[in-house]
């Protein structure tokens, strides 16, 4: 005689089971997002950068015209380029031609006079520092700072 057994099997998972599996989730997408968020701001830095050394050339375009460089902050293309670094920024900086004028986290600073220029923009990933490039080769992060007030040379 065949007995029959009275065993119920379950079909599916346990509450606990998909509990542990949506915290498990949960955990791997807080760190690969934590993990994106960093690489955007080393991307924007990479885009300062990349402007900075735009300006660079546009400096050297509008020395070779005119023998000096007065005029290389007022381009519309060196304009362009610091509007756009700004932007990389993300900070709400602003950007000032005045040769007066300090850099600071929110104000990225272009100084020129008839024999040098220097171009200042606060980096993203930490705007305590800045991104600076002169007319000298010059293309560095200044580490905490800012280009000073009438500077054309990146400290």
């Amino acid at each position: 005689m065949i007995k029959k057994s009275n065993q119920i099997f379950s079909q599916g998972f346990t509450l606990i089971e998909l509990l542990v599996v949506i915290a498990i989730i949960g955990i791997l997408s807080s760190v690969v997002l934590a993990s994106l968020n960093t690489a955007r701001g080393k991307g924007a830095d990479a885009a300062i950068k990349s402007n900075l050394a735009n300006i660079r050339a546009q400096a050297e375009i509008l020395y070779d015209t005119n023998n000096n460089y007065t005029g290389v902050c007022g381009n519309t293309n060196v304009i362009a380029q610091m509007t756009s670094a700004n932007a990389a920024a993300g900070t709400g900086t602003t950007f000032s031609a005045v040769l007066t004028t300090a850099g600071t986290a929110t104000q990225s600073v272009c100084h020129e006079t008839a024999t040098a220029w220097a171009a200042n923009v606060p980096l993203k990933t930490n705007n305590a520092n800045s991104w600076c490039s002169d007319s000298a080769g010059a293309s560095k992060q200044v580490t905490p700072g800012y280009l000073g007030a009438s500077a054309v040379v990146c400290p």
